[in-house]
């Protein structure tokens, strides 16, 4: 294993001193608990947005602190949720008067951690509602999830969320604009290679030289299937396909997210999202946004994954509406 750490027992305590070090004007890191807030939290009179997760898929969630998007993050062990305690802490941080959403990927550990954080806000009588992030179209059920697994779109209902509670939408509303994203955004993903937990030393699972796995989830977990190394575009067809078939568009705007793993170059992205563009331009549909580049990682694993966002007037302001984060920042 070759890494840029130190003990893998302080990489992420390490990666949030220099985080906090080196983006101050806009965020305030906490340690022990773990959790980082926007730099001006909490802001009164508005929802706070808080989401979370293992550590590993950076920019996710902390580079997405700031104004228009989340007011903070919790992250957790690399690929582990963050414990109830630091998200409790989080959610009092942001708590400006007006309630606080929790966005929360479906994966087990944080569903049933982000729930008891929940509860025991509302004991402090904070008021807090929660939607669960589930787009990915490779699977219905893991041994991680019930249900589908969040993955890249969480970037997006954060995003519009984020926008939907700076404008100042009371909590019911923000939580509605979040659902709405949630029912009409889908993601496929797929590995060219497998990455290393620091903490394991070894890849987190096995791929032949000439193999690849579709439907990858961000953890490494078991997609639909491995098959033979293959041209850019076959592989984007076999992420297209089952997001058309998901989402039963008919002539809509779209927006198109094509997003890396950690370890694929941007050159590589833009081949795919070339595809991509094409294929559902060919199914009739109008790409009228898009998103290119590496916001959910998994380490340094090799590959992407492709989303695509249902539009209509509403979400399209509010997409794009300014935000000012470390990992997203536009109209500021």
């Amino acid at each position: 294993m070759k890494k840029l750490i130190n003990d893998p027992a302080d990489v992420v305590a390490e990666t949030l001193k220099g985080f906090a070090a080196a983006n101050a004007e806009l965020v305030t890191v906490h340690l022990d608990p773990d959790y980082v807030v926007r730099a001006d939290a909490p802001v009164k009179g508005k929802v706070g947005l808080v989401s979370g997760g293992g550590s590993g898929h950076e920019p996710l969630h902390a580079g997405f602190v700031g104004l228009g998007m989340l007011d903070a993050a919790v992250p957790g062990a690399v690929f582990t949720s963050p414990t109830p305690d630091p998200i409790l802490e989080a959610t009092k941080a942001v708590d400006g008067g007006a309630g606080v959403l929790h966005i929360v990927k479906n994966y087990t550990g944080d569903v049933l951690n982000f729930e008891t954080a929940a509860e025991l806000a509302e004991l402090e009588d904070i008021a807090v509602k929660a939607v669960v992030v589930n787009d990915d179209v490779a699977v219905e059920d893991s041994t991680w999830t019930a249900g589908r697994r969040g993955v890249a779109g969480t970037v997006l209902v954060e995003k519009i969320a984020g926008a939907a509670a700076e404008r100042g939408d009371d909590l019911d509303a923000v939580t509605a604009v979040a659902e709405k994203v949630i029912g009409q955004v889908r993601s496929m993903g797929v590995a060219l290679t497998a990455c290393t937990v620091p903490h394991a030393g070894k890849p987190s699972f096995d791929l032949g030289e000439d193999e690849i796995e579709i439907g990858i989830g961000i953890h490494g977990e078991p997609g639909r299937h491995r098959i033979p190394m293959a041209p850019a575009d076959a592989i984007t067809d076999q992420l297209i396909d089952p997001i058309l078939a998901d989402l039963h568009l008919d002539g809509d705007q779209v927006l198109l997210f094509v997003n890396g793993m950690g370890g694929t170059p941007e050159s590589e992205l833009y081949i795919v999202y070339r595809h991509a563009r094409e294929r559902l331009e060919a199914a009739g549909l109008s790409v009228t946004r898009s998103l290119v580049g590496n916001y959910i990682t998994s380490l340094e694993m090799q590959g992407c994954s492709v989303t695509v966002l249902k539009l209509d007037a509403e979400l399209t302001a509010l997409w794009d509406a300014p935000v000012n984060t470390v990992a997203l920042r536009k109209g500021v």
